[in-house]
């Protein structure tokens, strides 16, 4: 089969291409995959792919946020020091960090649907195994194991992404914040209701069941036509757009379905070719400053709670040295959340759709670089506004906000992500930025529960600092893709 030069670099810019050796007839009318996508347009399917797909974001939440309200209860059950807290965090976000770039490589190889599944079924069976857990050490390491079956989760949004038509992503993506949303308020919902009274062993194995029935249902949900295409296998893609059309009562574009076959996929070295370097490592930078400023506020909020900080209390860190219990002879504190501190975290929780809106709206107008550029500078503010002498109500007024700003930033790089990256590259590239990600959930709790204790003012400045940087990365990022196709 002959190559010609010029073909061997297409607008992807990094694998060969072989087309296949018949031509079809002169005068057929040929089509892609995304013009197919554009021509039968949003609808019921696409509405079933939402809850669906979004509906991976509960489960994920769930999981993510389950650390933060049992913390306290581990803490007193093995009588745990801050440092050892805090590794249980940072071991949960490396099992993510290894296993992001496998499953993403692999998905890239294999197809989205096989490893979301996959994912699915690796989590549910760790998450149940911990509640089982006889050890701090066999907690640690089998949280690490929930970690890397999490990861997988992403493989539902790519999905989403290569389904949906191009000026419809802009305002689907971000909406998918309300099961993230839904999952966080479900396990701090949950928490206040079963570690007071069965435990959170209980806990654990309740908050698996969203994952293990989302396991039955995506079987509704087709494998991604743009990735069978760039495999090469037609029949498949064009039985799945047949579908999609169907279900929407659309109709298909005349002619057959013709795309080049990408031999090559999911190499790690596409990612750093010239034609992708800078945006590749601004987007890494980006998502490892996201993701800190993330979970330094939702671990800055449990320690904010877990030991009553607020201007003007002085609520002692452990119980008093006159009881003789055996709580106030320990190294470590035991100090329960109480309902109001589920009440706060709820209230704050909520803050992550707050500014939905107002994302939205940036993201489709403003474009996804400046609306992010935006959204990091006020949570660099925000975070120093911690700082202030406040009441309680003032306090929770600073963490919704927070809340709801790097909510907004994970909403505008998810979709930047999988629109700057063609279908070859594009799980890989999801799954290495989800590994930097990581990188930042795993410092972040020695700075919100280690540094914070010595320096709360320090604390805060790196934490700002951190989002001043990816500000910047953001604005200057090299391509845009409000309104760009997907590649």
């Amino acid at each position: 089969m002959a190559t010609a030069p010029k073909e061997a670099e297409n607008a992807i810019g990094l694998e060969e291409i072989h087309m296949e050796r018949q031509e079809p007839p002169k005068g057929q009318k040929t089509f892609t995959v995304e013009e197919a996508v554009e021509t039968i347009g949003f609808g019921r399917f696409h509405i079933m792919l939402f809850l669906i797909m979004g509906s991976t974001g509960v489960a994920e939440a769930m999981e993510i946020m389950l650390i933060a309200v049992v913390s306290p209860l581990i803490r007193c059950e093995w009588q745990l020091q801050d440092w050892q807290v805090a590794l249980v965090t940072t071991m949960v976000f490396f099992g993510y960090m290894v296993f992001s770039i496998v499953l993403g490589l692999l998905a890239d190889r294999y197809g989205r649907w096989k490893i979301l599944l996959l994912s699915f079924l690796w989590a549910a069976y760790f998450s149940l195994l911990t509640s089982f857990a006889p050890s701090y050490i066999w907690f640690v390491f089998l949280r690490a194991m929930v970690g890397g079956g999490v990861s997988g989760h992403a493989q539902g949004l790519i999905i989403k992404t290569e389904f949906l038509p191009t000026k419809h992503r802009g305002y689907m993506l971000p909406l998918s914040q309300v099961f993230w949303l839904a999952g966080s308020l479900l396990i701090i919902g949950l928490a206040s209701v079963v570690n007071p009274t069965i435990g959170w062993r209980w806990l654990i194995r309740i908050a698996s069941i969203p994952g293990i029935l989302l396991i039955l249902v995506f079987k509704f949900i087709p494998e991604s036509a743009r990735y069978n295409i760039s495999t090469g296998n037609v029949a498949a893609a064009m039985d799945t757009l047949r579908r999609i059309a169907k279900m929407n009562r659309a109709v298909m574009p005349e002619g057959v379905l013709r795309e080049p076959t990408k031999e090559r996929r999911g190499r790690f070295k596409d990612l750093i070719h010239p034609k992708y370097l800078r945006t590749t490592l601004q987007i890494w930078i980006i998502w490892f400053g996201i993701a800190f400023a993330y979970y330094s506020v939702i671990l800055a909020s449990a320690e904010l709670l877990e030991k009553d900080v607020v201007c003007g209390s002085v609520a002692p860190l452990v119980q008093d040295p006159g009881d003789g219990s055996e709580e106030s002879s320990s190294p470590c504190y035991c100090h329960l959340f109480g309902p109001a501190a589920y009440q706060t975290m709820m209230i704050s929780t909520v803050g992550e759709i707050a500014l939905n809106p107002l994302n939205i709206l940036g993201i489709n107008f403003l474009g996804r670089r400046l609306s992010l550029c935006i959204t990091m500078g006020c949570t660099a503010l925000f975070f120093l506004l911690l700082n202030i002498c406040t009441s309680s109500t003032g306090m929770i007024g600073f963490l919704f906000m927070l809340r709801a700003l790097v909510s907004a930033n994970f909403n505008t790089i998810y979709i930047y992500t999988a629109e700057v990256y063609p279908t070859t590259m594009r799980a890989l590239g999801m799954g290495t930025s989800g590994s930097l990600c990581r990188v930042g959930a795993m410092v972040a709790p020695f700075i919100s529960q280690v540094l914070m204790k010595a320096s709360f003012l320090g604390a805060l400045c790196a934490s700002a600092s951190v989002c001043v940087v990816c500000a910047i990365s953001a604005f200057t990022l090299p391509i845009e893709t409000k309104g760009r196709a997907l590649q």
